[in-house]
């Protein structure tokens, strides 16, 4: 039997295991309330998507408040490890300036059916310079009762290596006309990476989506400097089909994708019924891999000039689900999964249906069915096909012996387009 004194040093020691630990746990993104809508996050991309700048460059966050009250938000910004745990760096260490500053550029919307009041945070800004190092980021926007209102992630590089990236057809013959691998090189002739096996990571991800990121891989052998990935399916996504679509941009006016359009309290636009394509060939039809830009025809100011509208989306399905619900699933409310976005049966029409309001723009959709255990079968309706256009991003971090945070390195995109054997 320990002693009373020994016991105590278990207990001790437990609590302290658990409190690193809980220290230690992944930072998830913060979901948004309903009242918040059309966060669009850019760095220096075309579209709204995950940010991965280069250290210095300038990003901005946009988002509207339905309520149009012209509340005051606020935000932080932390810095966090490869796995997006908390990273050890002080405040000062990362971040030039200062930040828990409230946001002070907003506008209310103008001429619209739906009052909402519009922010912009830019970064860098005169409280907050610029952050001092690479990695992962997360930006966290409060209200004036410091409670935690949304949260997205970002990423900074270094210009240290350079990677090239390969999209080639699955080698497994079970998968050659389904999925897609990424295949990288990553190169350092400027600095010698020691102990890669443990010290490199990688994160490999499909049309922005992070969330089903690929973590972690090691490499496979050494080449001079150069660190060669070569996996199969252990790098394997599934091909998808090309990503559905319809454009608000003239609320008055029916698109190839709106069925019709009714007007109550604020606009609503019905699109077509979307079939399976599960059991069709191919059929190339340009997208923006699921991402989505506000605009409205004839605005000075997209932002603050766009209305929302109602989008009711209906589905035909006749494959057995096994207890999973289908989802409306992209960029638009960050490749969330959530009660907002699941379609309900409609026993007496036999299709599947929801409506979700959307801010006039041109978006990037499709379905998704989510079973009970949180797996995701992407494909179900929409097929999976090797020759889909998908654009994959492969990003590199370095934590050599001793380091107190992981370096973002670099990063690579290569496009399904140039897909080889």
């Amino acid at each position: 039997m320990p002693t009373l004194f020994v016991q105590k040093l278990y207990c001790i020691g437990f609590l302290c295991l658990g409190y690193i630990s809980g220290i230690a746990q992944p930072t998830t993104e913060i979901t948004p309330p309903d009242y918040i809508k059309t966060i669009q996050f850019k760095g220096n991309t075309e579209f709204a998507t995950t940010p991965i700048l280069k250290r210095g460059e300038a990003f901005s966050i946009n988002f509207d408040d339905l309520t149009g009250d012209e509340a005051d938000y606020y935000y932080q910004i932390t810095h966090h490890n490869f796995d997006w745990s908390p990273s050890s760096l002080y405040k000062n260490e990362f971040l030039k300036g200062f930040d828990n500053i409230r946001i002070t550029r907003y506008e209310n919307s103008f001429n619209t059916l739906q009052l909402y009041s519009n922010y912009t945070l830019q970064i860098p800004n005169e409280d907050t310079k610029g952050l001092k190092v690479s990695g992962n980021y997360i930006i966290t926007i409060y209200d004036s009762d410091d409670t935690p209102i949304f949260s997205r992630k970002f990423i900074v590089h270094e210009a240290i290596s350079q990677i090239k990236t390969y999209i080639k057809r699955s080698r497994n013959l079970q998968f050659i006309e389904t999925k897609q691998t990424a295949q990288f090189e990553i190169n350092t002739p400027n600095e010698i990476l020691r102990n890669t096996q443990r010290s490199v990571k990688t994160v490999v991800f499909q049309n922005h989506d992070i969330k089903q990121a690929i973590t972690n891989l090691k490499p496979q052998y050494t080449i001079g400097d150069k660190l060669i990935y070569k996996y199969d399916q252990e790098a394997s996504f599934w091909g998808g089909n090309e990503y559905l679509f319809f454009d608000t941009k003239d609320l008055r006016a029916s698109t190839i994708n709106i069925k019709n359009i009714s007007s109550e309290e604020l606009y609503h636009h019905h699109l077509y019924t979307d079939g399976s394509r599960a059991d069709r060939n191919y059929t190339y039809a340009p997208d923006i891999n699921g991402n989505f830009v506000v605009r409205k025809l004839n605005a000075q100011d997209d932002n603050t000039e766009a209305d929302y509208t109602w989008i009711h989306f209906t589905l035909e399905n006749y494959e057995p689900t096994n207890n999973g619900t289908f989802h409306v699933f992209g960029q638009f409310n960050n490749f969330t999964i959530d009660a907002t976005t699941q379609l309900e049966y409609d026993k007496k029409r036999g299709v599947y249906h929801t409506q979700l309001l959307f801010k006039q723009g041109f978006y990037n959709y499709k379905y998704i069915l989510v079973y009970p255990d949180g797996t995701i079968a992407p494909g179900i309706t929409s097929g999976n096909f090797d020759e889909t256009e998908n654009e994959y991003t492969v990003i590199a971090y370095y934590s050599p012996p001793g380091a107190r945070y992981d370096r973002c390195i670099g990063t690579g995109t290569g496009n399904s387009t140039s897909i080889t054997n």
